[in-house]
């Protein structure tokens, strides 16, 4: 080799990093996209926070799996009945300006749980409450926060701000259940709720600071009897949206239910406290950002890229059932991460990349709905499956449910390649 072959080699090496940095970070070129994803980086966090603080408060307040899974309940069951109606409000509304008043109602409910937690005796139907009022907030804030990222960006950067955006919300889930760890063992459960209320402001300055003129608004349309059951029938006749929604709903009740399986796994299977389900949770949300970083360079907008992810996660939960320690239990839960996010950015990604923009709002909804709206049942029911027959078997239960959900999705895209064109399906 020349000297100038040698010297070519590592320019033509630093090149390819170059183009897939800017790959991945392609759509921070846009201001209003910049100060979004950095104000709601710290919001995240906060809120990542206050739930693995709740839900750690509820468990040492009750040491039951059913008594977790209603608060899962608490908290989602508003999104399963009220996610679909927030979608269409979304479709015809000004999203930023409808985004101020929702942040500032969770700061206030991150306002209350602080004051409950301060308290000698947390009373518990409070703390229900205050979670219930949160959930109803979330049902209508998530298809607002979602769909608005179509708006801040140029149509060829919403599949890299789909996947930045889970980047954001899985680096918040790293640092927001570390700082409740490391909260809830010296100063309590009060203070995680405060720093959450704080961090709602950052979000506030930043969409405040936005530049309205370089929005791309939708044009809104009329508001109609049966909005909800138009995007009901529009996802019924497109195969991509209805293969990934039915995966979704057997995925998302089964096996993302992790908020409520992981820490009783934890506490209950391993025998760990806190500390341990903390490094857990913040580890499996280390894979999550790497594997989001990951898909945000790459365009993974197709059904096959949903099958293969919820196999993956599939496997990747029966990895974890049987962890005899909490350092394989690490392990797994890094997998778990990776996984889970290379599942949930496809199956994103479809809607906002394929899906109409003046049905966005309803479509994201719906998909919220069978996300987390089906809480209210998985979470019910993987505490009750714990209690009864020990905290592995929910983990076992969501591993064999995502594989049966990708060996459904693979028949029916074979199905569906029958009689419509690749074009249409892949």
């Amino acid at each position: 080799m020349s000297r100038g072959d040698a010297d070519d080699a590592p320019r033509a090496h630093e090149g390819r990093f170059a183009r897939t940095g800017r790959r991945t970070f392609l759509s921070l070129r846009s201001r209003n996209y910049r100060l979004f994803f950095f104000g709601q980086l710290v919001s995240n966090t906060g809120n990542w926070l206050t739930n693995v603080a709740l839900t750690l408060l509820i468990l040492h307040l009750t040491n039951s799996g059913i008594a977790v899974g209603a608060l899962a309940a608490c908290q989602f069951g508003p999104i399963l009945l009220l996610s679909a109606w927030a979608g269409a409000i979304a479709d015809r509304s000004d999203k930023r300006r409808l985004l101020f008043v929702t942040q500032t109602l969770e700061m206030g409910e991150s306002v209350v749980l602080a004051v409950l937690a301060f308290m000698p005796h947390p009373p518990l139907a409070a703390l229900y409450v205050t979670a219930t009022a949160g959930g109803i907030m979330l049902a209508f804030d998530n298809p607002l926060r979602r769909s608005f990222v179509t708006e801040m960006v140029s149509p060829e950067d919403r599949p890299n701000a789909v996947a930045l955006y889970s980047a954001m919300v899985n680096t918040s889930r790293i640092f927001g259940p570390a700082l409740a760890g490391l909260l809830v063992v010296t100063v309590g459960f009060g203070w995680c709720f405060s720093i959450d209320a704080a961090s709602y402001l950052v979000v506030i300055a930043a969409l405040w600071m936005m530049r309205t003129a370089e929005l791309r608004r939708v044009a809104i349309p009329p508001k109609a009897k049966g909005d909800v059951r138009a995007a009901l029938r529009y996802v019924a006749r497109v195969p991509n949206l209805r293969i990934s929604f039915v995966m979704l709903a057997v995925v998302g009740t089964l096996g993302y239910n992790l908020n409520v399986a992981l820490p009783l796994f934890v506490e209950h299977a391993l025998h760990h406290g806190d500390g341990a389900f903390t490094i857990v949770y913040a580890t499996f949300s280390l894979g999550a950002l790497v594997s989001a970083l990951i898909v945000a360079g790459h365009s993974l907008v197709r059904v096959r890229h949903v099958i293969i992810g919820a196999l993956a996660f599939g496997i990747a939960m029966l990895a974890l059932a049987p962890a005899p320690g909490i350092g394989f239990a690490v392990a797994a839960a890094f997998a778990i991460g990776l996984t889970s996010i290379l599942y949930m950015t496809a199956t994103t990604a479809i809607v906002q990349v394929e899906a109409e923009p003046g049905m966005h709002g309803r479509i994201l909804a719906l998909q919220t709905v069978l996300m987390v709206g089906t809480a209210p049942i998985g979470g019910p029911l993987i505490g009750l499956v714990a209690d009864a027959f020990g905290a592995r078997a929910p983990i076992v239960l969501g591993g064999v449910a995502s594989i049966g959900a990708a060996v459904w999705g693979f028949m029916a895209l074979r199905r569906a390649n029958r009689v419509l064109p690749p074009s249409v399906v892949a």
